[in-house]
């Protein structure tokens, strides 16, 4: 795409220098007076409301929202949008009752993977563990990515530059600190990315006052708003499904699960996250489904930026360029306690190698940000491979969380369940240009199957691998 260089590139590269760098000094000199293992890996179970709070919003709200939300919008109508709110704050309201009840049955654990161990044992556990470190590792290089697009697009910023600074701040303070200095700076996070939405959106409604409607939207694109419109539908549970499923795998929700000092401190941050969230999303949301109406041809991942920028003020971008910076480093430190955790924990029972684990996991963390690195400053588009992880996870989440409720489900129906449900899913998946499926245009014509199905197959395959799995959990 090409850029609008409204802020010239050194100034954009010494404003990301400088967020970051005073990300890197609050994270390191704050977690210098907690050391240890516990403090790494759930801030010693010592947090409390204002902390865990702001913690779970600014680390749900990566540089996605930005673009994801109004995205979506623009071709799945007001259903998307809907979706993708509930979608996200969705977790927050399962963990509200599905993290006490592991709190309380596995104290000692730090990890849902730990916990699924030593509920199942070593074969399911394997398979969660790599799903859970696959899908935070697509979140981490699609959080990369969508910042250095997005920092170009304003300045033209080459992507590798953007790419190199944001992680490389992220990894110093979150290997040194762990998830104490996560949540800490995710509290400055939390405050900063409040008031810039607050700016932002004020800023985008008094220019486009007259378009920030209902009324509007229904007046040149009434399809987005109509009952009758197909993909308010099955965008809307697309996104729900997807969103929800893969953040309830999401280790840095886990982590803040045990971190909370308390039951009752765990469900009121929960309770608040999940109400902060939804509005915040919607917006996001919403201005999709606003720009697509009043510019037919703007381009859906730039859709909030289409009503932000313009009338291209360098004060509002430089508002952007603050917002994006802080959302991805308070994501990017999430993902990357997540993973370290993961596998200072289980690493282990996979690896089965001698040595220290928390080295171990720093290197393994140092090459999977390589990876990001090298993706992201190639501006590739990860969607699909995003789509892939949501369908993974799609597959397990009902077998996996209701096992914690049922006696009955052993290691082999669940194991059995998930395969089942993410072959019969991957079946239905469709082709990276959405035209066709293994089973939809490759082992049989398009022609044999109803008009629904051939042009809802990425619904489909996600309803098929979350649901199919339930008719398994009977099988011998």
């Amino acid at each position: 795409m090409d850029n609008i260089n409204i802020v010239n590139q050194t100034s954009s590269i010494f404003l990301i220098l400088f967020i970051s760098f005073i990300f890197v000094v609050i994270g390191v000199f704050y977690s210098k007076n907690y050391k240890g293992l516990s403090n790494y890996l759930v801030a010693n179970r010592s947090i409390g409301t204002f902390s865990l709070t702001t913690s779970l919003v600014a680390s749900a709200l990566g540089a996605w929202i930005l673009f994801g939300p109004a995205s979506a919008a623009t071709w799945g109508g007001m259903g998307s949008v809907i979706g993708y709110a509930l979608g996200t704050a969705f977790p927050l309201f399962i963990l509200f009752y599905l993290g006490e009840k592991i709190r309380k049955n596995f104290p000692k654990c730090k990890t849902l993977i730990e916990a699924i161990r030593l509920k199942f044992g070593n074969k399911l556990f394997k398979l969660i563990l790599l799903l859970s470190i696959f899908y935070m590792t697509i979140f981490l290089i699609a959080e990369v990515t969508a910042v250095s697009i997005l920092i170009n697009y304003i300045s033209g910023t080459d992507l590798w530059i953007t790419a190199l600074i944001v992680i490389t701040s992220s990894l110093i303070y979150t290997l040194y600190g762990g998830l104490r200095a996560s949540i800490f700076t995710d509290n400055i996070q939390f405050v900063i990315l409040g008031i810039l939405l607050v700016i932002a959106f004020s800023y985008i409604i008094s220019i486009n006052s007259n378009d920030f409607t209902l009324e509007a939207i229904k007046l040149k694109n009434p399809h987005l708003l109509s009952l009758d419109y197909l993909p308010n539908y099955t965008a809307g549970l697309t996104f729900f499904i997807a969103v929800a499923a893969t953040n309830l795998f999401h280790q840095g929700n886990w982590q803040r699960v045990y971190a909370a000092k308390n039951i009752k401190i765990l469900k009121k941050s929960l309770l608040i996250s999940f109400l902060i969230i939804i509005p915040i999303v919607f917006l996001m949301g919403f201005s999709g489904l606003v720009a697509i109406s009043l510019d037919s041809k703007v381009i859906p991942d730039l859709a909030f930026f289409f009503l932000l920028l313009k009338k291209q003020s360098l004060t509002i971008s430089i508002v952007i360029v603050i917002l994006a910076i802080s959302l991805t480093i308070s994501s990017i430190d999430t993902l990357i306690n997540a993973i370290s955790s993961l596998i200072v924990v289980d690493g282990k029972k996979i690896l089965n190698i001698n040595g220290d684990y928390l080295k171990i996991s720093k290197f393994i963390i140092i090459i999977l940000s390589t990876i990001a690195f090298i993706i992201a400053s190639k501006g590739l588009s990860i969607l699909y491979l995003f789509l892939l992880a949501d369908l993974f996870c799609c597959a397990a989440v009902f077998t996996v969380f209701y096992s914690f409720y049922s006696k009955s489900l052993n290691e082999k129906n669940a194991y059995t369940s998930i395969i089942f449900g993410l072959l019969l899913g991957f079946l239905l998946f469709p082709t990276p240009d959405f035209s066709k499926s293994i089973l939809v245009g490759i082992l049989f014509p398009i022609e044999f199957f109803p008009e629904f199905m051939s042009k809802s197959l990425l619904f489909l395959s996600f309803v098929i691998a979350t649901f199919i799995p339930i008719l398994a959990w009977k099988i011998k």
